[in-house]
């Protein structure tokens, strides 16, 4: 997905091409993956000649909140406390990102 929305929209070979030095692929591969990316909803195609140009139906963080909502459902049990606790022990977020994470946090609070 990165490699598609770094650019507006992308072939397979630009695809593959952008992942090579990280993940080296197949072309088939490739094609296989934007495929079942497209089957979910993420991509869309269109033809030119017969190339397929893929691009994203969603922005990056749309996508980011559903995959974390999957994780928070599916490994969490529903509980985003439990996400973020866990987050918190582990020390994913440092000091800065708690920071922001409670002022955000306190304004909703004020909102409401």
């Amino acid at each position: 997905m990165s490699a598609i929305w770094e650019r507006s929209s992308a072939t397979t070979e630009d695809v593959r091409e952008a992942l090579a030095s990280q993940h080296p692929m197949k072309d088939s591969t490739v094609r296989t993956v934007l495929s079942r990316l497209e089957d979910k909803g993420y991509l869309e195609h269109r033809v030119e000649g017969r190339t397929n140009i893929y691009r994203s139906l969603e922005p990056a963080q749309n996508v980011a909140v559903k995959a974390v909502q999957q994780i928070i459902s599916r490994l969490c049990g529903g509980s985003v406390e439990q996400l973020l606790i866990g987050m918190v022990d582990d020390e994913v977020l440092d000091e800065q990102e708690l920071q922001r994470l409670a002022k955000k946090i306190l304004r909703r609070k004020q909102e409401e």
